[in-house]
């Protein structure tokens, strides 16, 4: 687990602005193989193994891919959050941008390598703006797991 946090006052002729950055990574070996940890990310429709998200307006099979735009309601509210696909490396790396509130900007970027060991799994998650502390206490507990729940999924899946 990595934690990267910052925080600003500026003065300026507008007054005194307030910037907040805060960028956690998580970390995950697996023992299912890239491919199979790959298309359980990818597939938009399947959020069973989020811990923040219950549901999406993807349709079955639909994959990510640059510039696409889709919706998921969250498991703390019943409001749709849009995400926005950001940059696809097929069987590296997934970057979406989560467009839920105005400011708070919440970019995610999941990684899958593979080692010797096993497959890890990264999961990254940037948070910038005025509202970014708030929104971290809410859902530290649940993004904590983001990374093990998938490894979890996909290797039940690559069992079966």
């Amino acid at each position: 687990m990595i934690l990267n946090f910052s925080f600003k006052l500026i003065a300026g002729r507008e007054g005194i602005l307030c910037k907040f950055s805060l960028l956690r990574t998580y970390r995950v070996l697996s023992s299912a193989p890239v491919d199979v940890l790959w298309q359980k990310l990818i597939n938009l429709a399947d959020v069973s193994w989020h811990p923040l998200f219950s549901s999406t307006n993807a349709p079955q099979g639909l994959i990510a891919k640059p510039g696409l735009i889709y919706q998921v309601v969250t498991r703390l509210t019943p409001i749709p959050v849009r995400i926005f696909v950001e940059r696809v490396l097929p069987g590296e790396l997934l970057s979406v941008r989560i467009l839920a509130i105005p400011g708070v900007e919440n970019r995610v970027t999941y990684r899958v390598e593979s080692a010797v060991c096993g497959t890890y799994v990264s999961y990254s998650m940037t948070l910038r703006g005025w509202l970014s502390p708030l929104l971290w206490c809410l859902i530290r507990p649940y993004a904590a797991r983001v990374a093990s729940e998938l490894a979890q999924a996909a290797e039940q899946a690559g069992v079966l």
